[in-house]
């Protein structure tokens, strides 16, 4: 299934995309996209409900995020061998981990915020895994059956904020809007190999990023049992997995966003986002 959220902000109701590529209600059967309808439980039952007795939406309303409610928004590192290589970075023994804040998200068309002061505002396509049932000190041999689906994710950062103000890097990757998702949760069923997925990111039609999950120094699989150690991850949780070369601090020189610019990025069979960038200064 690829289900979605549509509608304005804070008013989302959760739907499908059926096999036409028509949106489909689905609140009659749930509230939400959320924590409480991710469970494989629930996710068995809508894959068995008939898409044509769904209410079709009409015209074409505003995607919002994929998943509603995420209490974690957790995020992988240099977690791509070519990755590592464009920044001078080592690779590192264990997977490095960072949150970014859930308030970051937004969804996968709405405009990005280029926050006041900043002059290095970055892209970053990443594969998201979005977890379906708690998960505390799984093996890897069972990680992959706590996982709902897998959605598109632009994991923005700011890397004067990130690397040059000292701290973590949570300064630099939580702005606003700094974590379109979306546009749809395609579950698990869906995808036969998360490690073979193509890749893409282009800003104004130039395409920097183009890679593969192939190239990933730690797997899904490994990540969701790795993060299992340290904390529980719980339904509505999403796992950002790191990025593929082509990202602005990489290229020679250093190339970032300015206001007035279109992101257009996608991973195969998970769908294509697109933001428009504007400046915060003015905005309150």
């Amino acid at each position: 299934m690829r289900l979605l959220r549509y509608g304005q902000p804070g008013n989302e109701r959760p739907g499908l995309l059926d096999s036409t590529g028509k949106i489909r209600d689905l609140s009659q059967h749930i509230d939400d996209l959320d924590a409480k309808t991710l469970t494989p439980e629930l996710l068995t039952k809508l894959a068995e409900l008939p898409e044509d007795a769904l209410p079709v939406v009409v015209g074409s309303p505003r995607l919002g995020p994929c998943v509603g409610g995420s209490r974690k928004f957790i995020c992988v590192g240099l977690n791509y061998s070519d990755h590592a290589a464009e920044t001078n970075a080592v690779v590192p023994p264990e997977p490095i981990i960072f949150m970014k804040s859930p308030h970051a998200i937004v969804g996968p068309d709405d405009d990005v915020e280029i926050p006041r002061g900043s002059q290095k505002t970055d892209w970053e396509v990443e594969l998201g895994v979005v977890i379906g049932k708690t998960a505390k000190y799984v093996s890897e041999d069972e990680a992959l059956d706590y996982v709902a689906g897998y959605c598109v994710v632009n994991d923005l950062s700011e890397r004067e904020f990130q690397i040059e103000r000292q701290g973590q890097w949570v300064k630099g990757k939580s702005c606003d809007t700094f974590g379109p998702i979306g546009p749809w949760l395609v579950t698990r069923d869906e995808v036969a190999d998360p490690q073979q997925l193509t890749m893409w990111l282009e800003v104004d039609g130039h395409r920097y990023q183009s890679g593969s999950t192939s190239t990933m120094i730690y797997s899904v699989r490994y990540l969701v049992s790795y993060i299992s150690q340290f904390m529980s991850l719980h339904p509505g949780d999403i796992i950002s997995t790191g990025t593929p070369p082509g990202v602005g601090m990489g290229q020679k020189p250093p190339v970032y966003l300015r206001p007035g610019q279109t992101m257009r990025l996608g991973i195969e069979g998970l769908g294509i986002q697109q933001q428009r960038t504007y400046s915060a200064e003015g905005v309150k």
